[in-house]
């Protein structure tokens, strides 16, 4: 009686472990404001790529999963401040951000492009209709980036503060160019829009996404777009210290990777498939 008592009390702990495990709940951070990437519904509730692969993901890793909004400006710092576990908002990995937080395997490669008003000078910059990567084809990116230089000498340029694009304009457009930063893309291409800037430069599948709204029908893309490089790849961030959780969102990304399910969700979404290569 003795033994069994011991075997049903050790398999209630076990039990009980493994409901432990099944409830525990990671709390995610997305911008909300990055269509079709991650935004706010009409009900409010957030949508969009992210947040239906951050369920597959939590899925997987049978974890409760709670997603929440945070600006972009604060959402390195309010991780590290552990108001949230992660972060998915389509945060590339980049040497800078890698000295703060830590980041999973990729799950998304960032493409980038300009857009333009279409009956402006710079409707058809050099390169338009062509991708380059700036990891192989650099040197042939150069060549058209050196003249749509040219073209934006003295001409102001929106990006999002504190991305890669501001990165990009920085690298490659150091003179001459009025670089504005803005704290979210909605508000560049509002002055796009209202012709207080000559162009924008962010995510092509978020200018895709804005420019097929009626209020930025006067827009395109122009010029080529961009991959690689600067612009390297997405990822859930992470603290450097959750090691295991990174370990978890590692394996899950794999899988979902593997079966094609990163792939579909990117299709929906984009009508592309921006899985990472390599």
């Amino acid at each position: 009686m003795k033994l069994r008592s011991i075997l049903a009390a050790a398999l209630l702990l076990t039990a009980g472990s493994q409901a432990f495990a099944q409830e525990k709940t990671i709390k995610i951070a997305s911008e909300g404001a990055y269509a079709p990437w991650n935004f706010s519904g009409p009900n409010g509730e957030l949508q969009g790529f992210e947040i239906d692969l951050a369920k597959v993901l939590c899925e997987r890793m049978k974890v409760k999963c709670e997603i929440v909004a945070q600006n972009w400006d604060g959402i390195i710092p309010s991780l590290n401040a552990k108001k949230y576990d992660a972060i998915m908002a389509a945060m590339s990995v980049t040497p800078a951000r890698q000295e703060v937080i830590a980041f999973s395997n990729p799950y998304a490669a960032g493409i980038n492009a300009f857009a333009v008003p279409s009956d402006g000078p710079l409707a058809d910059m050099p390169g338009t209709g062509k991708t380059y990567s700036l990891d192989t084809e650099e040197a042939a990116a150069k060549q058209d980036i050196e003249k749509i230089a040219g073209l934006l000498k003295g001409k102001s340029v929106g990006v999002q503060g504190s991305t890669t694009a501001s990165t990009f304009m920085e690298t490659y457009f150091k003179d001459g160019v009025d670089l504005r930063e803005y704290k979210t893309t909605e508000e560049h291409n509002l002055d796009l829009t209202s012709g207080r800037v000559d162009a924008v430069l962010a995510n092509a599948t978020v200018l895709t996404e804005a420019l097929s709204k009626p209020e930025m029908s006067g827009a395109k893309i122009s010029g080529p777009i961009f991959s690689g490089g600067v612009f390297g790849v997405i990822a859930v961030g992470l603290r450097k210290d959750d090691t295991e959780l990174k370990a978890q969102f590692d394996q899950a990304i794999k899988a979902a990777l593997a079966d094609g399910t990163i792939k579909e969700l990117s299709m929906k979404w984009f009508k592309v498939d921006v899985s990472p290569r390599g």
